[in-house]
C-alpha cells in the first residue's frame, strides 16, 4: 500500500482552471483534452472568431503568461533570527505577519496555495522603468537559482544586475515582461471584493493602464488619482513634473471603497450628500473589548426628553443632569467597544451620530450612514503626500541616516489603508514591491488608531547596495550611507525600519500596545529543501528510493515543516505544536489541519496517536492531512498505519509522503 507522493510542486493554476472549466462545459473535453470546436460552439455568439478586436500586446507577452502559470519547486525557509516577535522582541516567532525575501515572480507562485483569494488590499510602488532601475531577467529554467546567483547568494557566473536604458530596443517591452505575470499572479490573491492601488509615473501610465485592463477587466477600473509628490518639480522636458499617480482596480464589481477621515485633511473629501440609513455605532466585534481597546471604552450622554423629525436624540461625550448614560451594550456577555474613538465622536456629535430609541424602550448610538457617499477626490495635495515626508519619516528612525530615499510618506499610505480597509474586520494587506516598508509601518500606525485588525505580506527583492570590482565591495550610487551603516541590501533597511516603527508606535500608544502586533515573521526564498525529484512521473518513485535521507544537506527539520505547509496550501503563520510519541515527534499544524512526521523509524502506532490528538486534543475545523516521511517506514507499518488514518475518516489523498 503506497502513500501519495507529493511532488514539491506549488499550487498549479492550469490545472484548477482546467477543473473548473470542466466543471461548467464538460462537453469541451475530450480524452481529458480541450476541443476548442466544442467549446466555441458551447459558447455561442460569445466567441469573436475574428481578428478585428483591439487587442494590447507586445513581444513575448504569451511566454510570460505561461510562466506566470508554471508551478514553482521553490521554498520559502524561515528566518528565526531576524524574525519579531508580537511584542517586537528579536528573534520570536509568534507574529501574524510576514516578510519575505525574494524575487517577488517566484514567491507569489508559492503563495497561490495559502493565500489564494484572501487579500483583501494589495499596494505597490513597482520600479517606474525611469532607465535606471534594477532589473533581471526572468529565467524560464531555474528561476530560484537565478535568483539567487543575481543577489550575490551564489558564486555563479554570467549573471548580472543591470539597468533599462530608454536608448534600449526592448525599453517598455522589458517593463511589460517584468509587470504582466506578477500583476496576474497577485490577482489570484485578492479577496473577491478586494483591490489593488498602484503607483507610477509617467513613463509607464499607459502601460500600466492597459496591462491591468487586460488582468483586472476595464469595467473594474476604480480610478486614478493625481497625487501631488514633489511640489517643487523636476525638469522633464521642459515641463516641472510635481506628480504622480495612484492606478486603483477592484477585483471584481463587488469591491467598495469608503474613506473615513477628517473633513479638513488635505485629502479633501468629495461629499455628495443625500439620504442616510442608521447603523449602529457599537462594535458587534467580540474580540474587541475593553479590555484591549480601552480607548473605544467610554460613554455618551442622551438628552431623552426630545426628538427631531428623524426620531433622533441629541447626545454628548459631557455628563448632564438628567441625561442617559450609556456604554457599549454588551454582545454575547462581553463588553464591547465602540467603533469609533472618543476624539472622532466628538467631532461628528449629533451631525454624523446621534442617538435612536430602540422597539424596547432603551436607546442606542447610531452612525448617519450615507451610502457611498464619502470619497476621495482624484488629486490629492498636500504635505501628507509629499515623498521628501517619507525621507524625513525614513531619516528619523535611522538616527539622521538618510539610508533610503524618497519612500511614499505613511500618511498617505493609512489613507489608502481607510479606503480599502476602514470598516470592523479583519483583512491581509500585501505590497510585493515593498522596498523601505513603508506600508507595513503605515499597516502598524492605523492598526494602533482604530478597531480594525489588519496584517500584512511584504516581499521584497534583497537588492544589494553594493557592486564587487577587483574583489572588493563598493557601495553603489546613492546606496553609500545605507551601505556605511551597515546595510548590506534593501532588505536589511526594510526588517529595521519595521521594527523601528513599531517600537516607536507602541511606546506612542500605550493603552493599546498590548494588543498589537509589531512583530514579523521573516521567510527567505530558497531552492526546495528536499532532494528534487525528477518530474518525469516515470522516475519519481526511483529518485525518491534512491535518496537514503531526502533532506538537502544543511536543512533543517522547520524548512522541511514549513515547505509542507506551504505546498499543502497552508497559511505560514498557523502555529506549529511539537507532540512527543515515545521516540518520535508528531508537528501538528494549524490546531490539526496538518499533521507531520519526519522521523527515520516510525512504528505504526503513530497514526492512531495523530487520531487520538485529533479528536481529543485539537479537533481541527477542517478535515486533517497527515505527511509522513516515506523510507521512515517499514512496508508492513506503513500499510497498517494507512489502513487505521482511513479507517477514522481520514481520506487517502490527503495521505502523503515526501
Amino acid at each position: 500500500m503506497e502513500l501519495t507522493k507529493m511532488d514539491g510542486m506549488s499550487k498549479d493554476m492550469v490545472a484548477e482552471r482546467l477543473a473548473q472549466l470542466k466543471a461548467l462545459i464538460p462537453e469541451a473535453f475530450t480524452e481529458g483534452k480541450i476541443d476548442f470546436d466544442a467549446l466555441k460552439g458551447a459558447l455561442g455568439e460569445a466567441v469573436d472568431s475574428t481578428k478585428n478586436h483591439y487587442s494590447f500586446t507586445w513581444n513575448k507577452k504569451e511566454e510570460y503568461r505561461a510562466f506566470a502559470l508554471r508551478p514553482s519547486r521553490g521554498t520559502l525557509r524561515p528566518c528565526v533570527a531576524e524574525s519579531s516577535g508580537k511584542d517586537g522582541t528579536p528573534g520570536k516567532f509568534d507574529s501574524e505577519n510576514l516578510y519575505i525575501e525574494g524575487d517577488n515572480l517566484e514567491v507569489l507562485k508559492l503563495l497561490q496555495g495559502s493565500y489564494y483569494g484572501k487579500v483583501k488590499m494589495i499596494y505597490i510602488d513597482p520600479p517606474y522603468n525611469t532607465g535606471k532601475d534594477f532589473v533581471y531577467e526572468d529565467d524560464f529554467h531555474d528561476s530560484v537559482g537565478n535568483y539567487k546567483a543575481v543577489t550575490g547568494q551564489t558564486d555563479s557566473e554570467g549573471k548580472s544586475t543591470r539597468t533599462n536604458p530608454e536608448t534600449s530596443g526592448r525599453y517598455h517591452t522589458d517593463w511589460l515582461n517584468m509587470f504582466f505575470p506578477r500583476l496576474a499572479l497577485a490577482r489570484n490573491l485578492l479577496r473577491d471584493d478586494g483591490v489593488i492601488f498602484m503607483s507610477i509615473d509617467d513613463n509607464e501610465l499607459v502601460n500600466l493602464r492597459k496591462v491591468a485592463d487586460a488582468v483586472f477587466g476595464e469595467d473594474n477600473f476604480i480610478g486614478q488619482i493625481s497625487v501631488l509628490s514633489n511640489p517643487r518639480g523636476r525638469d522633464y522636458g521642459g515641463v516641472a513634473k510635481v506628480h504622480e499617480y495612484v492606478v486603483v482596480y477592484g477585483k471584481t464589481s463587488d469591491t467598495d471603497l469608503s474613506l473615513v477621515t477628517d473633513p479638513d485633511s488635505e485629502f479633501r473629501l468629495f461629499d455628495a450628500r443625500g439620504g442616510f440609513e442608521l447603523r449602529e455605532l457599537r462594535n458587534r466585534n467580540v474580540k474587541f473589548n475593553k479590555e484591549n481597546r480601552p480607548n473605544l471604552y467610554y460613554p455618551f450622554y442622551i438628552n431623552t426628553e426630545v426628538s427631531d423629525e428623524n426620531g433622533l436624540y441629541e447626545i454628548s461625550l459631557e455628563r448632564k443632569d438628567g441625561w442617559l448614560e450609556l456604554y457599549p451594550l454588551p454582545s454575547q456577555g462581553v463588553d464591547v467597544v465602540w467603533r469609533w474613538g472618543k476624539e472622532k465622536s466628538q467631532e461628528y456629535l449629533n451631525l454624523e451620530i446621534a442617538a435612536k430609541k430602540k422597539r424596547n424602550g432603551g436607546f442606542m448610538i447610531v452612525e448617519k450612514y450615507r451610502e457611498s457617499k464619502k470619497m476621495a477626490r482624484s488629486m490629492w495635495t498636500g504635505k501628507e503626500t509629499n515623498t521628501e515626508r517619507g525621507t524625513i519619516e525614513v531619516k528619523e528612525l535611522f538616527d539622521g541616516k538618510k539610508v533610503f530615499d524618497y519612500p511614499k510618506p505613511v500618511s498617505m499610505l493609512t489613507k489608502i489603508l481607510e479606503m480599502a480597509t476602514g470598516d470592523d474586520d479583519e483583512f491581509l494587506v500585501m505590497d510585493f514591491f515593498s522596498g523601505s516598508g513603508s506600508m507595513a509601518h503605515a499597516v502598524l500606525q492605523q492598526n494602533a488608531q482604530d478597531s480594525v485588525v489588519r496584517k500584512y505580506i511584504m516581499i521584497q527583492l534583497p537588492e544589494l547596495t553594493y557592486e564587487v570590482k577587483d574583489g572588493e565591495e563598493r557601495p553603489l550610487k546613492g546606496a553609500k550611507v545605507a551601505y556605511d551603516a551597515g546595510y548590506k541590501n534593501i532588505c536589511e533597511i526594510g526588517k529595521e525600519r519595521i521594527r523601528r516603527a513599531g517600537k516607536k508606535i507602541a511606546e506612542e500608544n500605550a493603552t493599546v500596545a498590548p494588543n498589537l502586533d509589531i512583530g514579523f515573521k521573516v521567510f527567505k526564498l530558497d531552492t526546495s529543501n528536499l532532494i528534487p525529484w525528477n518530474p518525469n512521473p516515470e522516475d519519481l518513485e526511483k529518485s525518491l528510493l534512491a535518496a537514503v535521507d531526502n533532506a538537502v544537506e544543511g536543512r533543517t527539520v522547520d524548512d522541511i515543516l514549513y515547505e509542507v505547509l506551504l505546498k499543502c496550501n497552508l497559511p505560514l503563520t498557523l502555529p506549529i505544536e511539537k507532540e512527543p510519541f515515545g521516540e518520535n515527534t508528531i508537528n501538528v499544524i494549524g490546531e490539526g489541519a496538518l499533521m507531520i512526521c519526519l522521523d527515520k523509524k516510525i512504528p505504526a502506532t503513530v497514526a492512531e496517536e495523530m487520531i487520538r490528538l485529533r479528536d481529543e486534543k485539537y479537533k481541527p475545523v477542517v478535515p486533517m492531512q497527515v505527511v509522513f516521511l516515506d523510507n521512515g517506514f517499514t512496508d508492513k507499518d506503513k500499510a497498517n498505519a494507512i489502513v487505521t488514518l482511513k479507517q477514522e475518516g481520514v481520506e487517502e489523498k490527503a495521505i502523503m509522503s515526501i
